[in-house]
């Protein structure tokens, strides 16, 4: 059994670390409501974006794009969204478990021929275990969410395919559902999906706007303004899934550090019984002696 003295410095070392988990809350819980009012502030933006996008998709119109060409996979690029540092559960080896199981998707391939943009440090870090070579650094960005980098990201995979050096582009990421939810994604980012955007936008519409409203004067036609409205929409979704991944991370964060303090709670407690019950029979034995000494 452990002395007295040794049960004292683990009841402090403990204490201490509980301070710290429950600072680390804080912090996280702060920078998740930051996040959340960044992601507030944009639905507005996104949802008419959408709802513009798909009241046109809804017409007859034919139009053009580039972005919704789809074409035999010969080269693909794979954007993984992760935090830069870690204490937030299994939050970044969920998302390298899933980068190991979408490479493996595209191994017939060959590694030359998969492009890999991890965005965060640890999701980085998983990438030059596996083998394969970064497509740049993007830590800045996973540690602080900004539309001009993020606009800079997708219009380098939107040039990317353009130019048919890359032929599919997939995401991965988590997805902010609740406090205690983050779900993690794999989503195909190019060739667009129009009859997913068109679901997407209905999902967050009123059942009373979901009918088309063509209200609008177009020049020179709709199809010219649908092909120039799919860059935008492709340029928003980076940066949503970017406030999604953040969002999520902080969450996780959070929700990491109350388990870590209520688990010290209940270590501390756990190790004050043992403390009294050891210090009890010290002093149940020191009196035994003294009343052994006594009757001698």
């Amino acid at each position: 059994m452990a002395s007295l003295k040794e049960v004292k410095n683990r009841i402090s070392s403990v204490k201490s670390t509980r301070q710290i988990t429950s600072a680390m809350k804080m912090v996280a819980s702060a920078k998740l409501h930051k996040v959340q009012g960044r992601i507030e502030n944009m639905l507005p933006y996104q949802r008419k974006l959408n709802e513009i996008l798909t009241n046109f998709l809804r017409t007859d119109a034919s139009f053009q794009s580039p972005y919704t060409e789809k074409r035999p996979v010969t080269r693909v690029a794979v954007v993984a969204f992760s935090s830069n540092s870690s204490l937030c559960g299994a939050f970044n080896s969920n998302v390298a478990k899933m980068l190991e199981r979408t490479l493996e998707d595209y191994q017939s391939l060959g590694k030359e021929n998969i492009l890999i943009y991890p965005v965060g440090r640890k999701v980085e870090e998983a990438v030059r275990k596996m083998g394969y070579v970064s497509q740049g650094s993007f830590q800045v960005m996973a540690d602080k969410p900004s539309y001009v980098e993020a606009y800079g990201l997708a219009e380098k995979l939107m040039r990317e395919f353009v130019e048919k050096r890359i032929d599919h582009v997939e995401l991965i990421y988590h997805h902010f559902k609740s406090m205690g939810s983050q779900v993690l994604f794999r989503e195909n980012y190019l060739p667009i999906d129009l009859t997913q955007v068109v679901q997407e936008a209905e999902e967050g519409m009123p059942e009373d706007a979901r009918s088309f409203n063509n209200d609008y004067i177009v020049e020179p036609s709709v199809g010219e303004l649908i092909a120039e409205l799919l860059p935008k929409v492709l340029s928003q979704k980076i940066f949503t899934v970017l406030l999604d991944s953040s969002t999520s991370e902080h969450a996780a964060r959070m929700l990491a550090m109350q388990t870590a303090t209520d688990n010290a709670n209940e270590l501390i407690q756990d190790l004050t019984k043992q403390y009294n019950k050891s210090r009890q029979q010290a002093i149940t034995n020191e009196l035994l002696d003294i009343i052994g000494g006594s009757l001698r």
